[in-house]
């Protein structure tokens, strides 16, 4: 009876040893979370157009899903694009554009805010298309951060700052790029498909760059061909090759009747809107047609896609992994 008693006992103090030690451990999580805040910086180019916002606002939205334990702020690369939307300060007419975007600030800015606010994790998930100029830029200012030394190791602005590839990869052996042109040009299949149930061809419009490489363009279009074979598929860009004039030899060589026509961007903004579906005659919508071929312009973003968005989420994890960062 006695050896029962002291038996009960054994097992209520081992009990209460177990709680104690499990408020603890629970102490000491919560307390670890709360020392590490990490964020998340969405580097976009930007748009000016109200109704173009949804591509970039639907990217935060999802990205903050994704990672709920990670503060999401939005930057625009654009100091053009910026400066027009703080002009647009108490403009009625855009009354109902979220704070976050009148009051937009720059990557640079963005990321000394949240540093401010406590955040010393931070991944930068760039939504540009291809490692070009803006993302080359992008990078500079994450080194430059990166550099900073303080006297007491504790006292470095960040404990983690680290930055994302973009939607077609980027040059190196750590991720090939090759791979990254393959899951793209899976995410673009709902094009494709409506290119098909059109009896049409798909014509992209990316931005493209006047100084850097934009072989990647070409790469993207020759992976589509081999990945869909049943519809002509042509990417053109803005700047650099292959630009329009490319594309129309295509469409002339393949005696194209009629195309999709839509931007390879994350917006559908200026560049969409004008210079590919505008009504001057330099547009490529009119410059396609002038060649006998109907066109039919499509006005939507790749921030529109979700397969685009699950790409820049499989980025930002890589970046975590890659920098031991838990998410």
């Amino acid at each position: 009876m006695v050896a029962l008693k002291n038996l009960k006992r054994c097992l209520v103090f081992v009990l209460l040893i177990g709680i104690i030690m499990g408020m603890n451990l629970d102490r000491a999580f919560a307390m670890h979370h709360e020392k590490e805040k990490k964020a998340i910086v969405i580097a976009c180019f930007g748009t000016t157009y109200p109704q173009t916002l949804v591509d970039i606002l639907d990217i935060k939205e999802t990205i903050k899903k994704a990672f709920p334990h990670f503060k999401v702020r939005l930057a625009f690369t654009s100091n053009i694009i910026r400066r027009i939307w703080h002009k647009r300060r108490g403009n009625p007419r855009y009354k109902d554009i979220p704070k976050e975007i009148i009051d937009v600030k720059g990557p640079l800015a963005t990321i000394a805010d949240l540093q401010d606010e406590g955040y010393k994790t931070i991944i930068v998930q760039p939504t540009h298309l291809y490692a070009g100029e803006e993302f080359h830029d992008l990078c500079s200012y994450v080194d430059s951060l990166n550099q900073i030394r303080t006297i007491k190791p504790k006292y470095r602005p960040f404990k983690k700052l680290v930055i994302g590839r973009p939607i077609l990869g980027m040059p190196g052996p750590q991720h090939d790029y090759h791979e990254d042109l393959k899951a793209a040009a899976e995410a673009l299949k709902c094009d494709v498909d409506l290119a098909r149930k059109d009896h049409a061809a798909l014509v992209y419009m990316g931005h493209g760059n006047e100084f850097y490489s934009t072989g990647v363009y070409i790469e993207l279009q020759e992976v589509m061909r081999k990945m869909y074979p049943d519809v002509k598929i042509f990417v053109g860009t803005v700047e650099g090759f292959p630009d329009l004039d490319y594309v129309i030899r295509g469409l002339v060589h393949y005696k194209v009747k009629k195309v999709v026509l839509k931007p390879l961007m994350i917006v559908a903004g200026d560049h969409a809107r004008n210079d590919m579906a505008g009504d001057s005659k330099d547009s490529w919508k009119n410059r396609i047609k002038a060649k006998g071929i109907e066109v039919i312009p499509v006005i939507k973003g790749l921030g529109e896609n979700p397969s685009i968005r699950k790409i820049l989420i499989q980025h930002i994890k890589d970046a975590a992994k890659d920098n031991g960062i838990e998410l």
